[in-house]
C-alpha cells in the first residue's frame, strides 16, 4: 500500500496542501482549531512526514543547523547532551537537526538558506565570530547562545556565569574558606573568562588575597581535573577549598584527592560548575552552580521557529540565571 501524502490529507480535510503542510509544522499562521483537526486527519491515517515533499511545497530544506564552537576540546558530555535535547525538545520530527563543530566545518562559506532554516549557535568562544556574521550576512535565521554577540545584530540567550561564580565563590567563604583555588576552564573561552572574574570578584568583596599558585588552567575534562587538583596538592600551602569550573573538572580533581589518601570535604573542599547529570550521585554530591543550557537550548530553538515562520526577527540579549546548588563536598572550617 502507498505512504499517506500531504495531499491525501488536504483532501480529507477540505483544505490546501500548504495549509497542511503548515499545520503539521505547527506555524502560527494557522488557527489552533484547523491545526488541531488536520493533525487528528494526519493520525488517523498513520501519517508520517516527507521532508523532501514538504520542501518543494514550502520552499524549505526542513534543516536546523546546532553549531557549536567545537565537539573537540572543551565541550562536555553533559553540556552537549543538554543542548541537543533542549532543541530536540522543541522541534520535535519538524525538523532535522544537523549538529557540527564550527572548527570542522571547513566550507561553511557554500551555506545559505537552501541548506538550513535557520541556525542555532552554541557559542563558546570568539572565535566563531566570522561563521556568525557570514550567517547573518546571508540572511539566515540565526539565535546565538552562550556567549554576548554585539557586532552583530541576532536573538541572544546567555547564562550568567560571572554571578554564578561569584555566589559559589562567596559560599565557600561563608564557610569559612580563605585558602580558595580556582582550576579554570578552556583558555580563550568566554565562560572560562566569565567564571574567573566571578570568583575574583567575590574575593576582592571580601579582602582575601591568593596566590598565583592557586590559579590553575584546566581543559573542562577529567583529565585536567585530575591533573590540576594533583598540582594544587603539591604546594607547601594548600587551599582549604578549591573552585573547579566545570562539573567533569570537580571529579578529576576528587579522584586525585581520594588517590592521595585523602578525602573530600574532610582534608579539602571540591565545588564545581554546571550542574550534570552525574553530579548528585558522586561522592560526596557535589556543591556546584546550575547552568540552564536545557532551558537555554529550548528557548533559542523556539525563537529560532518563531523567526522562520513569521519571518520576524527581534534583536535582544536574553540573560539566564544560575542557580547555587549546595550538597555534600564543601566543608565549614
Amino acid at each position: 500500500m502507498s505512504s499517506v501524502t500531504i495531499k491525501d490529507i488536504a483532501k480529507l480535510a477540505g483544505v490546501s496542501h500548504t495549509t497542511v503542510s503548515r499545520a503539521l509544522n505547527d506555524s502560527p499562521l494557522i488557527n489552533p482549531e484547523t491545526k488541531e483537526r488536520i493533525k487528528a486527519i494526519a493520525g488517523s491515517v498513520n501519517y508520517t512526514p516527507n521532508y523532501s515533499a514538504r520542501s518543494l511545497v514550502l520552499d524549505r530544506s526542513y534543516n536546523l543547523g546546532l553549531f557549536f564552537t567545537t565537539l573537540h576540546t572543551g565541550t562536555s558530555a553533559g553540556f552537549l547532551y543538554e543542548a541537543i535535547k533542549g532543541v530536540n525538545d522543541v522541534i520535535k520530527d519538524g525538523y532535522n537537526l544537523i549538529v557540527r563543530g564550527i572548527d570542522d566545518y571547513k566550507s561553511f562559506h557554500k551555506m545559505n538558506r537552501k541548506n538550513f532554516d535557520g541556525i542555532i549557535v552554541m557559542s563558546q568562544s570568539d572565535s566563531d565570530q566570522s561563521f556568525i556574521e557570514y550567517a547573518s550576512d546571508k540572511e539566515i535565521p540565526l539565535v546565538v547562545l552562550n556567549r554576548p554577540v554585539e557586532s552583530v545584530q541576532v536573538m541572544n540567550f546567555v547564562p550568567d556565569d560571572q554571578s554564578g561564580a561569584y555566589r559559589l565563590t562567596e559560599y565557600l567563604v561563608q564557610q569559612g574558606h580563605r585558602h580558595i583555588a580556582i582550576i579554570e576552564g578552556k583558555q580563550g573561552f568566554k565562560s572560562t573568562q566569565a567564571r574567573r572574574d566571578g570568583y575574583r570578584e567575590a574575593l576582592r568583596k571580601h579582602g582575601i588575597s591568593v596566590p598565583e599558585a592557586y590559579y590553575v588552567s584546566g581543559n573542562y575534562d577529567l583529565e585536567s581535573g585530575h591533573a590540576a587538583m594533583s598540582k594544587l596538592l603539591e604546594l607547601p600551602d594548600r587551599p582549604t577549598a578549591v573552585f573547579c569550573c566545570n562539573d567533569d573538572m570537580a571529579l578529576g580533581a576528587v579522584k586525585a584527592v581520594t588517590e592521595r589518601g585523602l578525602s573530600v570535604p574532610e582534608d579539602i573542599s571540591v565545588a564545581g560548575f554546571d550542574d550534570n547529570l552525574f553530579s548528585a550521585f558522586m561522592s560526596p554530591a557535589l556543591t556546584t552552580v546550575r547552568r540552564p543550557i536545557e532551558e537555554l537550548s529550548r528557548a533559542g530553538a523556539e525563537k529560532l521557529l518563531k523567526f522562520i515562520e513569521t519571518k520576524h526577527s527581534e534583536q535582544s540579549l536574553v540573560l539566564f540565571h544560575t542557580e547555587l546548588v549546595i550538597r555534600d563536598s564543601v566543608k565549614s572550617i
